[in-house]
């Protein structure tokens, strides 16, 4: 199910952007798309988007435009390619695909519009200086991932409930990692049970990782929120399987190519006023952030 609601509040928001609001800027506003994955990793939300655009009014090339940059995985390149986008000087820059895409639209710019998506607490991160009041020039939609891993650990724990080794897999170069991590840890120590925390920021990594879990006789696994591991999730799902390990991802992508079960973000389920948006940008002021609701999603 494409996620509408939140591409709709992209498309609203950028609609309500006043045109003069940087110097020479063109007749025809223009969107700047920055993300860490690819296009046919992201080719549903896209497609979203551009549905979301459609239904205020915006078409691609007909009364707007949209510049694309894609890291493809290649999480160094962000801050060259959100330079760009700043030099080209468009309306408004949709950060997506990890943390680390707002890292750099909020390091190329004070000034532009940032509507960003993640699963990390932006207040934490320093995205902006409140959920309510986010201030300066960055607003978006957030589900705080790490706030539901005790919810993961509990779902597994429906599925084998004599699970006393659990194991997470965790990109360290995220972010959001060291908080991942302390959530993880906290949420086992309160169903009683030893948690492993495995690490992988490359391919040969996650082999690895696999070897370690299994050598440790663990009895399920959780798979942290991350661009990095998401673009992996085939090799994922496809591990977890070859070695019969009960596997709980946080994005529901992962159940619906295979994978045993997600809890994470379901955007169609959120209620949020997105009509609010473009009337606080047109005053100078952020909107509040949009949490996302959240959902269990299974292949079984």
């Amino acid at each position: 199910m494409l996620r509408r609601k939140f591409i709709t509040l992209l498309g609203i928001v950028a609609a309500g952007l006043p045109l003069g609001a940087h110097a020479q800027q063109p007749a025809m506003p223009v969107i700047g798309f920055l993300s860490g994955g690819s296009p046919a990793d992201y080719a549903h939300l896209t497609a979203a988007f551009h549905e979301g655009l459609g239904e205020t009014g915006y078409g691609e090339g007909r009364n707007v435009k949209i510049e694309y940059r894609w890291a493809e995985g290649k999480f160094d390149r962000l801050k060259s390619l959100a330079a760009d986008l700043v030099e080209r000087r468009v309306s408004l820059i949709v950060a997506t695909g990890g943390s680390k895409s707002v890292i750099a639209a909020k390091s190329a710019t004070k000034t532009i519009p940032i509507v960003f998506t993640g699963g990390g607490d932006p207040v934490k991160l320093g995205f902006v200086a409140s959920l309510s009041r986010p201030g300066g020039n960055a607003t978006g939609v957030t589900n705080i991932s790490s706030a539901l891993e005790s919810k993961r650990l509990d779902l597994l724990g429906e599925i084998i409930p004599k699970a006393a080794r659990v194991a997470a897999l965790i990109n360290p170069d995220n972010p959001n990692a060291e908080v991942e991590e302390k959530d993880l840890r906290s949420a086992a120590n309160a169903f009683g049970r030893h948690i492993l925390i495995v690490h992988a920021s490359n391919e040969a990594a996650i082999d690895q990782a696999f070897i370690t879990v299994m050598q440790a006789g663990v009895d399920a696994l959780v798979v942290v929120l991350d661009p990095f591991l998401r673009i992996q999730r085939n090799r994922l799902v496809e591990l977890a399987a070859q070695h019969k390990l009960a596997t709980i991802y946080s994005d529901r992508q992962f159940a619906l190519d295979g994978g045993l079960m997600s809890y994470g973000a379901n955007i169609s389920y959120c209620t949020v006023r997105p009509a609010s948006m473009p009337a606080a940008f047109s005053r100078g002021k952020n909107p509040r952030i949009y949490r996302w609701c959240n959902q269990l999603n299974s292949s079984l």
